[in-house]
């Protein structure tokens, strides 16, 4: 027999539920011809009614089953496969088929939703390498962010210090740096001098508006400045190239004078005024020296007399030293130099004092 030709379970219990109906009914008749006295009543054509024993046990089967039962078989399988699919369908519950409420739970946690908290957490995360990295900067005894705090520290102590000199010398730079040894023993080479603008400061014994006292009047009044009398001014006449001149102021001339009597003969070697170099003078201004020099500017022919327009600035103190951090970046001075300056030998005298105006 073949697979197809076998009878299924539905097939079945169909079969056992019209024996069944069968049995019942044939029951039912033999019980209504029985006589009252037991006999059974015969058929018309003498064969025997009795049921045979397999429908007997079908009826006794079917008379003995239980109470309330359903009639078809099949809805009873068909039940507990609905629950089966259901259950598997519970199980296989996708996660976007999750109630509203559980993803609000799963995703809105303390008021937060999920991303929420994610970002929360690189940020804090992100805070936390920041914090860290400045707790380094700030605290780290050796490496790289040592030395870029300190070399950070020295460049804004520098900038702060430049800022507060600005703001009380009125001038840029406030300070210079001395490149030769004329004003030598007054100023020596790779000092840091801090100027004030032209009339800013000014004593009570300069009648001018440039704030300058000559050595002439500050002989009189007894005023002094690095180591002589008089004011040491820094000044750049028209034409030059190079660094400001920073030389002390000895008397002021006006146009046309004939100012070689005026002139102390150890500075000049004339023998008159027109032997002398701008004499008379072309025009107003002042006649100054270098302090280790043996000529004055305008003898030597450094410079004209200094207009009062051509002054920088007045010098008000010196700091030794500090210079040379400028002279070296620049090239202007070699490091053996600035160490044999440093500790005293000193430079060759030059003619005139030259001062980088650059800040050191």
């Amino acid at each position: 027999m073949d697979e197809g030709d076998r009878p299924t379970d539905a097939d079945e219990s169909a079969g056992r539920d019209e024996r069944t109906e069968g049995g019942s009914e044939k029951s039912r008749e033999e019980s209504n011809s029985e006589t009252p006295d037991g006999s059974n009543s015969e058929a018309p054509d003498g064969s025997d009614d009795r049921v045979p024993d397999g429908d007997r046990e079908v009826d006794a089967a079917a008379e003995t089953g239980p109470v309330g039962e359903p009639d078809d078989p099949t809805e009873e399988r068909d039940e507990p496969d609905l629950a089966a699919e259901s259950g598997s369908d519970a199980e296989e519950v996708e996660p976007d088929d999750r109630p509203s409420d559980v993803d609000d739970a799963s995703s809105d946690i303390g008021g937060e939703t999920v991303p929420e908290r994610r970002s929360g957490g690189s940020e804090a995360s992100e805070n936390g390498a920041d914090e860290s990295l400045l707790y380094r900067f700030r605290h780290d005894r050796d490496g790289a962010l040592m030395w870029l705090r300190e070399m950070l520290s020295s460049v804004g102590v520098v900038l702060l210090v430049g800022l507060l000199l600005f703001g009380v010398s009125g001038v840029w730079p406030p300070m210079v740096a001395v490149e030769s040894g004329s004003m030598e023993p007054n100023m020596q080479v790779g000092d840091l001098v801090f100027v004030t603008e032209p009339g800013r400061l000014a004593p009570d014994a300069a009648e001018n508006g440039v704030g300058v006292v000559t050595h002439e009047a500050g002989e009189t009044v007894d005023y002094r400045t690095f180591g002589s009398y008089g004011s040491v001014m820094i000044y750049t006449p028209p034409g030059r190239t190079g660094s400001p001149i920073i030389h002390r102021a000895m008397f002021h001339v006006t146009e046309g004078e004939n100012w070689y009597d005026r002139a102390d003969e150890e500075y000049h070697n004339a023998v008159d005024c027109e032997s002398l170099a701008n004499c008379p003078a072309p025009h107003d201004g002042y006649v100054t020296l270098g302090d280790n020099n043996g000529a004055y500017d305008q003898a030597s022919g450094l410079s004209p007399p200094v207009r009062a327009e051509w002054v920088d600035g007045v010098a008000r103190l010196r700091v030794p030293y500090l210079g040379y951090i400028r002279l070296i970046a620049t090239g202007q001075v070699e490091l053996n130099e600035a160490i044999t300056g440093a500790v005293g030998s000193g430079l060759p005298a030059a003619e005139s004092g030259l001062v980088s105006s650059a800040p050191a």
